[in-house]
């Protein structure tokens, strides 16, 4: 892609001469004899650079700076001056030009400081990009679901990522932890620092000190160099402590020392190193338990548990589940190169009321294997391989209670969802087949707590 370059000089020979020089570099070059003139240009067209003279009549070159800046413009400055002057220059690079030129100039320098130059526009706006895609794929609104539970969990996050308290996620296996402690992250002060993630149950006790805090070199056989801790690698950003019930009790002493004095002792060191870390933990057990059985520090919860984030599990949020689906299968439409666009209402319904123990992990993993076996734009019963046959099993229906009331409208809804969804949510269609009248429906909706839209 051509390099735009505008080159303003009110000395003929100097512009001309870049003209010439550039344009065999392969530059796409405009000239200007004036600020003026110049402006004109930048109003209308889309430079890379602007290589422009300070001294010049009707605009000098900071002048022309000032004016491109209030045009919200991207383009860069490299200014010419000569010794004499050098110190508007230094003006000039305060008011946000990228570079200067002394007379006379050096050509061949010329063209190889508006390389440089844009190579390293590209790479800030490759890292703009990056960021604003990690910040958007970690959003919490992007966190998938619209049920009452979900949006609960919304709102949580959204307080917990304006403070810097710790954190302490809890919920079944396969409920997204790691996707919710991203997305603290990601949307808190502490997104331009790293999010460091360590799978507290994976490492061995004799191991887990060192790799949280590091090791001086000798501290131990096989040290032959120094190594930086976890804790250090996420030094002003987030540690992500999953699997936190499954660090041993001694562990647990030294994690405590290092939060509360916010200091951490690398392993053969005795000068303790001052961090700033934000800790998020998760688990999925009941840690007041753990602490009752004394396999837990109950100091140590406190320390962590400075706000609490309960995921719920799939069957409490089912009318999530053809969101869910939903949003998979896009995914898996890119990266299998497939056009699948809805699901058959049958085992749509039949997902929706599928008890899914490895929760949304799970659900995952089921749809990338159905999307395999997809032929057509349509996910059906005929797609499924023999081991998922059991789907088109309906299960018993599980109460939460024995309360006549409650068991009631849990059945009640999960009836009424289950005729919308074989009905693609056409409300006259399905109250007609519920044997109610439309108003009826949707005053059950609104008191079930069923989305008036239908998901995805």
């Amino acid at each position: 892609m051509a390099i735009h370059v505008l080159i303003v000089d009110d000395d003929d020979i100097t512009r001309e001469s870049l003209m010439t020089v550039l344009n065999n570099q392969g530059f796409n070059c405009r000239q200007a004899a004036n600020g003026q003139e110049a402006l004109e240009l930048i109003k209308t067209n889309e430079f890379d650079v602007v290589i422009t003279d300070l001294e010049m009549p009707k605009m000098n070159g900071i002048e022309l700076l000032e004016k491109t800046a209030e045009l919200k413009s991207r383009v860069s400055f490299i200014i010419i001056t000569a010794y004499a002057s050098i110190e508007t220059a230094i003006e000039a690079l305060r008011k946000g030009a990228f570079d200067y030129l002394l007379k006379p100039l050096n050509f061949e320098d010329v063209a190889h400081r508006v390389q440089k130059l844009v190579e390293h526009k590209e790479l800030v706006y490759e890292n703009q990009a990056l960021r604003q895609e990690v910040n958007s794929q970690y959003d919490f609104t992007n966190i998938i679901g619209e049920s009452a539970a979900i949006k609960k969990v919304f709102e949580t996050i959204k307080g917990v990522s304006e403070s810097e308290s710790n954190v302490l996620i809890g919920g079944k296996s396969g409920t997204g932890k790691e996707l919710v402690a991203k997305a603290i992250h990601f949307n808190s002060r502490h997104k331009l620092g790293r999010f460091v993630a360590v799978n507290c149950g994976a490492i061995t006790e004799t191991l887990i000190e060192s790799e949280l805090f590091g090791y001086k070199k000798g501290a131990f056989t096989g040290a032959y160099t120094d190594k930086e801790g976890l804790f250090k690698a996420a030094h002003r950003g987030t540690l992500f402590l999953d699997e936190i019930s499954e660090m041993s009790l001694t562990s647990q002493v030294k994690l405590l020392r290092a939060i509360e004095t916010k200091t951490i002792l690398s392993v053969g060191s005795n000068i303790p190193e001052t961090i700033h870390v934000r800790i998020i933990a998760a688990t999925n057990r009941d840690l007041r338990q753990e602490i009752e059985k004394g396999a837990f520090r109950e100091d140590l919860y406190y320390r962590l548990n400075i706000i609490e984030i309960v995921l719920p599990s799939l069957s409490e949020r089912r009318s999530d589940i053809p969101l869910l689906l939903n949003h998979f299968i896009q995914k898996y439409n890119k990266q299998m190169n497939k056009k699948v666009d809805h699901i058959e209402p049958e085992l749509l319904t039949a997902l929706t009321r599928r008890e899914w123990q490895g929760e949304v992990r799970e659900l995952e993993n089921f749809v990338e294997r159905l999307m395999i076996f997809a032929k057509g734009n349509v996910l059906s019963f005929h797609d499924l391989p023999d081991d998922l046959l059991e789907t088109k099993k309906t299960k018993k229906f599980e109460f939460s209670s024995d309360n006549l009331k409650i068991a009631t409208e849990e059945f009640e809804r999960e009836f009424i969802l289950d005729q919308l969804l074989k009905n693609n949510y056409h409300r006259g269609k399905t109250a007609q087949s519920l044997g109610i009248g439309e108003a009826t429906l949707y005053r059950k909706m609104s008191y079930l707590g069923i989305d008036q839209k239908k998901p995805g």
